[in-house]
């Protein structure tokens, strides 16, 4: 009899309906923060750690925070350039080991959320980008090295300062170092060269004609170019690895992007080079990514503001940086994106109330449930006060 009970009660789980649960909530375990991980990962060896740290940091590049997405973000730089992603990957672990070692981060949460592994990924990859040695060329460690080093004591130092305003010190680290390496080594050093950086007004003038199909390319290109990645497969599955995270978070990027390049770019006639490229829209998307659902909890409300101040201000910034910086053979960079969320995030009024604290960021679809959950419990309260 007894044997019959468990017959019929593993009898569900073999349906085609059980099997489609167990399926689906596989799939819920890989999307969002995947929390549940860190609470695995816990007392196991410290190398599983790090690497589940490592590839948090991959992630943090654009926002996401998902050990998988920073898996087939790897595999997307590798597609387009196994030297950029060793790099890359260099960059994320040895960083976020640094911080590890010289106990320079302002909270265990900095280093297990990536914070540190994310400006040494784009630290490496810009380094690598920049350097007109070519690819394989060793000594260019040398400086990646370095400047991995410097921005685990600059973010811990502006973590304290900008701490103190509820701001993070996101990327300002990786702009920072970058700027300070390509002013001290110069075009034409002889041991780490680089190419210099044409502002969009310097080749020659536009024409009147535009490819279409290129630049809607450019769109997708705009995510690709976060990790200064041209190529259109890389780029499309570094959107992938952000829709695994977050759609929400997704959605915004190629929103951001198309704004940059079909309206902010065209608008002002930059060359059809920054269009095609993606390099137009990359800072939008970044701005509108931050505003529309990550450090504020999505709603109509700041859906407008990361449309309509968020890339629109990173878009049009990122030209103007890109023009005056471009003088000096510098690269613009994500200033743009990083001082329009920086100034978001100081707005006091209406776009405060929708806010989330640093410490609470998670993904957007997990922080509307929270708001969600929270303004019902208020309700609640409100509704037994009165009885």
């Amino acid at each position: 009899m007894r044997l019959e009970q468990v017959a019929e009660a593993e009898e569900p789980s073999r349906s085609p309906l059980g099997s489609c649960r167990c399926v689906w909530n596989s799939l819920f375990l890989c999307v969002g923060d995947m929390s549940h991980l860190d609470k695995y990962m816990q007392g196991k060896w410290f190398v599983l750690q790090l690497a589940v740290w490592g590839l948090r940091g991959v992630t943090g590049v654009i926002l996401a925070n998902n050990p998988l997405s920073g898996v087939l973000i790897l595999a997307s730089l590798c597609w387009a350039s196994p030297w950029q992603a060793l790099l890359g990957t260099l960059g994320a672990f040895v960083s976020t080991l640094a911080a590890v070692i010289t106990g320079q981060d302002s909270a265990e949460q900095d280093v297990a959320n990536g914070a540190h592994g994310m400006n040494g990924v784009l630290v490496a990859l810009l380094m690598g980008v920049f350097s007109s040695a070519g690819d394989w060329y060793w000594w260019l460690l040398l400086p990646v090295g370095g400047g991995l080093r410097d921005i685990v004591f600059l973010y811990s130092a502006l973590s304290s300062l900008l701490g103190s305003c509820g701001v993070p010190a996101s990327v300002f680290p990786f702009n920072v170092v970058t700027v300070l390496y390509l002013l001290c080594t110069g075009p034409h050093n002889p041991y780490l060269p680089h190419h210099r950086v044409s502002p969009p007004w310097e080749p020659e003038p536009n024409g009147t004609e535009l490819a279409a199909l290129e630049v809607t390319q450019g769109v997708l290109l705009g995510v690709g170019q976060i990790f200064a990645c041209e190529a259109l497969g890389p780029s499309l599955l570094i959107l992938g690895a952000v829709v695994l995270y977050s759609p929400l978070l997704a959605f915004h990027a190629l929103l951001g992007s198309a704004i940059g390049t079909l309206a902010a770019g065209l608008s002002v006639a930059v060359h059809h080079d920054f269009l095609y490229s993606g390099l137009s829209g990359f800072n939008a998307a970044l701005g509108c990514m931050a505003v529309g659902g990550l450090f504020f909890t999505f709603s109509w409300t700041t859906h407008l503001y990361a449309v309509a101040n968020a890339a629109f201000l990173s878009a049009y910034a990122d030209i103007a940086f890109s023009n005056l910086l471009g003088s000096f053979g510098l690269p613009a960079l994500s200033w743009a994106a990083t001082l329009t969320t920086t100034l978001l995030l100081l707005l006091t009024g209406n776009l405060a109330k929708y806010r989330i604290p640093a410490q609470q960021v998670m993904s957007p679809e997990h922080n509307l449930r929270r708001r969600r959950q929270c303004d019902t419990e208020e309700a609640l309260g409100g509704v037994n006060t009165v009885m």
